[in-house]
């Protein structure tokens, strides 16, 4: 007897649809983009470095896809319209993942980094609702375990995290005629903001806390957010999940 073919990966997803990744450039942003060009989508990479935007998409492409990398900073307005505009182009965006936001470990000033972290995908948002809703329009926010599970050393990446759970709790409950809205919160993630983590001190102290026994991958948190923003997640509305391998409930 033959062995049954093992069926690809497919969410159920409209290939050539759009889905705009923010933070596409590295980590958990790259990831989502390349798993979802994987999936038919059509990809709109974006970061504030935009040559790692460009090699996100070049790597799409060379794999086949559909993809364009823009540079775009998210906490600058005009930057964020004009993106947008080139974007849809490519055709109708219909799925955003707001991936882009500082690292932790840098020193913010606590309001700028509320209006940056919150705000940003709040305009995000608004831009990209302003014409109308696409049929069938889906989102993730990505946050933290940090600020909504647990607290920090950092004030302000507690306080934005948790904003940005609230905001997106937010949509699910108001904006839902428009668009479907969940909240993904990764734990430690092996990206290149955590280069090292895993091997210093510290980190093995928090590994040995983490009941599957390792850091997170950006595929991951790549494949839970778009599992989310598929057809297959359709009746899932305000959600907020961790993925931390069950870290946080050791704490």
């Amino acid at each position: 007897m033959s062995t049954p073919a093992v069926p690809a990966v497919h969410f159920g997803f409209t290939p050539g649809d759009v889905v705009l990744v923010t933070g596409a450039g590295s980590g958990i942003g790259r990831a989502t983009a390349i798993r979802a060009a994987e999936l038919g989508l059509s990809v709109a990479a974006w970061d504030l470095n935009g040559d790692t935007a460009a090699e996100t998409a070049q790597t799409i492409t060379a794999a086949g896809g559909t993809a364009i990398g823009l540079a775009c900073d998210v906490g600058d307005a005009d930057q964020i319209a004009a993106a947008f505009a080139e974007t849809k182009k490519v055709g109708t965006i219909r799925h955003l993942a707001n991936v882009a936001g500082p690292p932790s470990a840098i020193d913010l000033e606590f309001e700028q980094a509320l209006v940056l972290c919150v705000g940003s995908m709040r305009r995000m948002v608004d831009v990209w609702l302003s014409d109308g809703a696409p049929d069938g329009a889906s989102l993730v926010n990505i946050a933290s375990v940090a600020g909504n599970v647990i607290g920090t050393n950092s004030d302000w990446y507690c306080a934005s995290k948790a904003g940005i759970a609230g905001y997106t709790r937010h949509l699910a409950a108001y904006r839902s005629d428009e668009v479907r809205s969940n909240t993904v919160a990764p734990g430690m993630t092996d990206t290149p903001r955590l280069a090292g983590f895993a091997e210093s001190e510290v980190g093995q102290r928090v590994l040995q806390r983490i009941p599957l026994g390792r850091m997170g991958s950006p595929d991951d948190i790549a494949w839970t957010v778009l599992f989310l923003l598929s057809p297959l997640a359709g009746y899932v509305n305000g959600a907020f999940l961790p993925v931390d391998g069950g870290w946080t409930v050791t704490q």
